[in-house]
């Protein structure tokens, strides 16, 4: 009894393990190079597969760049002092007589603390009547108060100051110290010093980015490039909505790697081998350095240019192919550009699959031989 039964589970064993090669069905992290290889275009796959070089790097170092348009940038500075409809101004007028018009008994000045400028951009002040407000300054604004008020009480003097009042205003939201509406004073009529005004950004300044909106036309800038760059500083406008949040911008790695993840971008720029090492680098124990892959749909324009052809149209399937184990392999994976979107991927070394099937075929027989070992005991 004990010779056929262990003769039966070496049937079985020799019959798992030739199921088990045959099907090639081990886990992996995804396909090999030469599965990649085999989508190509060449090989009537749907993408195109590039190794990548100086030229490819020069080629595909194109960096969406954000920056304000003309519209915005050659905006001029907004006279601080000008009054504009939804204005609120103060006005305190003082009578050179003890029974004035407007002052009370005993007193010879009257405070009016809120008097809003209409949407016709006119004010309202007792015994000078309606005056327009909107288009003048302040000082413009006290000396027609008083030559209307001269004619009725001797030698009035008016002073006329700016409140924020919801006219000139502009809006900020998003990652700033201080939400809310602000007025457009003399210096706050630039973005820079309106963030200020507001507190300043409250996430890391590489990934920040402003967007401006005006009149339903949106721009938008990085944080770093507005201080960088001064001129483009922009001019404000009654009635801009800023909005503060944090760059979007993210890519994908997958493979061989210490961590597979989506990765958001932490500056501007990113290159292969810095995205590579936001996620632990190449695993040490299985990853191939010659079969690193950035996967990208490439505009047209692009592809062209990469390709030296003329005749696509259209974003292509670019697969890019980095080998780090070339003498300069590693300085092209530190000047190719990652962009959003992409997909890096480490194919696994030929050998990790072939320790897999190794360690597949002995795991059975180790169980073979021990179930012997244990029949032949009985």
């Amino acid at each position: 009894m004990t010779f056929p039964t262990f003769r039966w589970a070496r049937v079985v064993a020799l019959f798992l393990i030739c199921t088990l090669v045959a099907s090639c069905g081990l886990p992996r992290v995804g396909p090999n190079k030469r599965e990649i290889f085999a989508g190509s275009v060449q090989k009537e796959g749907d993408a195109f597969i590039v190794a990548v070089n100086d030229r490819v790097t020069r080629a595909t170092a194109v960096t969406p760049a954000l920056g304000f348009s003309d519209e915005f940038v050659n905006a001029g500075l907004v006279g601080s002092d000008t009054i504009r409809p939804g204005d609120v101004l103060g006005l305190t007028i003082w009578e050179n007589v003890d029974d004035g018009l407007l002052a009370s008994e005993g007193t010879n000045a009257t405070a009016l603390e809120e008097v809003q400028v209409d949407g016709a951009g006119f004010i309202f002040v007792p015994y000078a009547g309606r005056i327009r407000a909107a288009g003048n300054t302040p000082e413009s604004i006290r000396r027609i108060i008083t030559n209307r008020l001269e004619e009725q009480t001797p030698d009035p003097q008016v002073q006329v100051r700016r409140v924020a009042g919801d006219g000139a205003t502009v809006s900020l939201i998003g990652a700033v110290g201080g939400q809310g509406v602000f007025a457009i004073e003399r210096p706050t009529r630039t973005l820079a010093s309106m963030l200020a005004r507001a507190g300043g950004v409250t996430i890391e300044p590489e990934v920040a980015q402003v967007t401006v909106i005006r009149n339903n036309v949106r721009s938008q800038i990085r944080l770093q490039d507005l201080y960088d760059h001064p001129e483009l500083d922009i001019a404000l406008r009654a009635g801009d909505r800023i909005l503060v949040e944090e760059d979007t911008r993210a890519f994908t790695v997958l493979g061989a790697t210490g961590g597979q993840a989506r990765v958001p971008f932490e500056s501007p720029t990113i290159s292969a081998i810095e995205a590579i090492a936001q996620v632990g680098g190449l695993s040490a124990a299985t990853a191939d350095p010659t079969g690193v892959f950035v996967l990208r749909n490439e505009a047209a324009e692009v592809s062209n240019v990469v390709l030296g052809r003329d005749d696509l149209v259209g974003a292509q399937r670019m697969v890019y192919v980095l080998d780090l184990t070339q003498p300069n392999g590693l300085f092209q994976a530190r000047d190719f550009a990652i962009r959003s979107g992409d997909t890096v991927y480490v194919t696994e070394a030929p050998y990790t699959q072939f320790s897999r099937i190794i360690t597949a075929l002995t795991t059975p027989v180790a169980g073979v031989n021990q179930l012997s070992g244990s029949l032949s005991a009985n």
